[in-house]
């Protein structure tokens, strides 16, 4: 039996197996290397600024500025990162600090005797007292409700696609209003897309504003902070302290995640957007029909009133939402049994990320609504896997609780 498994290879897998592996636990870690992020088109760039873009390991010495170095490449504030290249980083990183990675996905995860067992996408059976779900954000796509149902030839979410040269000389309509959306709008339409149009319910686009330089004297670091998350006392308090922001009232903890860091295009995007000619701000797709010509109707609902638009292809550029309900790898009964949190039905995650089933944790997207909006990004990984590895370890010495029950009360191994 393993005394953890950990359920996925992004970077918050990765960093929480670099940690486990250091303390000698019999680790085990599934997954593809940063499957998500080598699917991005190319062309694309790292939102975040290379200093917040670490993977973590204990030491410190697998970052992002050590690979770049490597490869004579200078990882410089204000100046954005290929997105294969962080992808290209996230593999290094598992070379050196992740023992044994593999490839295959787990299909799913119950509670056994003495922890859990998990089957993997070919049908091995493994057991492990432990295990760390780090299964990115893939499983929880947010599409909105009109375009649900609807064949993948005619509706996609952003983060279906690879490259995006099959849209030349189509029509594509993009909804959103954040970076994905804003990006691939562009992209599409450097790509010889015929029409590319923006539909999003903000009334403006939001555009982040060119990082001051990091050393720019004491009264501007003062006032505005640097943060991984942009500059701000705010930002601070989410990139720094998020066991702070666990201890806040649950009513603000969900205002805050549903409403901070809203959706805004990178400064660096912005004059190639330029190019994107239709953009429909305060408008919100009602309906949407397949017609007899192949193509898709949509009803739009705007501030002049309803209007009709027909396109060859949406894509749904309209982020993730951590609802248990989507992670499908967890048994029913399991998923069933843990706490919630939020109108979104994420799960609870108390102080080292462990769920309220003992022996369950959890890292990234699935834990924004507990930790706030650092763990939406590769920062909140520092954060996150040298506490959940304590937790882990915490767990294996008090024993897994008895089998097949969840903890009802009391609390997690210790607080952060």
């Amino acid at each position: 039996m393993y005394d953890l498994v950990v359920v996925g290879a992004g970077p918050y897998g990765l960093s929480v197996a670099a940690h486990a592996a250091v303390h000698g636990l019999r680790l085990r870690t599934f997954g593809r290397s940063m499957e998500s992020w080598h699917a991005m088109p190319s062309g694309m760039f790292l939102k975040s600024e290379p200093w917040a873009s670490h993977l973590s390991d204990p030491e410190g010495t697998y970052g992002l500025d050590a690979y770049a170095a490597a490869r004579g490449v200078r990882a410089e504030h204000g100046v954005p990162l290929p997105v294969d290249f962080f992808a290209a980083y996230g593999d290094w990183f598992a070379r050196q600090a992740v023992p044994a990675l593999d490839e295959r996905f787990i299909g799913s995860v119950a509670p056994a005797a003495g922890g859990f067992e998990l089957r993997t996408e070919d049908g091995e059976s493994l057991r492990a007292r432990t295990v760390a779900l780090a299964v990115g954000v893939l499983p929880f796509i947010e599409l909105p409700e009109p375009l649900r149902g609807l064949p993948r030839r005619y509706v996609t979410h952003s983060s279906h696609h690879g490259e995006l040269d099959g849209f030349a000389g189509r029509d594509v309509t993009v909804v959103g209003a954040g970076q994905a959306a804003l990006e691939t709008a562009a992209l599409l339409t450097e790509r010889g897309a015929a029409a590319v149009r923006i539909v999003a319910r903000a009334d403006r686009l939001r555009w982040n504003a060119l990082p001051p330089a990091l050393d720019r004297g004491p009264w501007p670091s003062l006032r505005a902070p640097h943060t991984g998350l942009g500059c701000g006392w705010r930002n601070r308090l989410y990139a720094d302290t998020p066991g702070i922001f666990r201890r806040l009232p649950a009513a603000t903890r969900e205002r805050i995640f549903e409403q901070a860091l809203g959706p805004a295009g990178a400064w660096w995007l912005r004059e190639r957007f330029a190019a994107v000619g239709d953009v429909r701000l305060g408008h919100r797709v009602t309906s949407a029909t397949a017609t007899g010509d192949g193509r898709l109707r949509l009803d739009v609902a705007g501030p002049e009133g309803a209007t009709v638009l027909e396109t060859d292809h949406v894509i749904a550029a309209t982020g993730f939402t951590p609802s248990l309900d989507r992670a499908g790898v967890l048994s029913p009964a399991l998923r069933g049994a843990l706490r919630r949190v939020g109108a979104g039905g994420a799960p609870e995650v108390g102080g080292l990320f462990e769920s309220s089933w003992p022996g369950l944790f959890l890292a990234g997207l699935l834990t924004a609504p507990s930790y706030g909006p650092s763990m939406r990004f590769v920062l909140g990984a520092e954060y996150t896997a040298g506490r959940l590895v304590r937790g882990v370890r915490q767990r294996l010495r008090a024993g897994a609780g008895a089998p097949g029950r969840p903890r009802t009360g009391g609390k997690a191994p210790a607080p952060a």
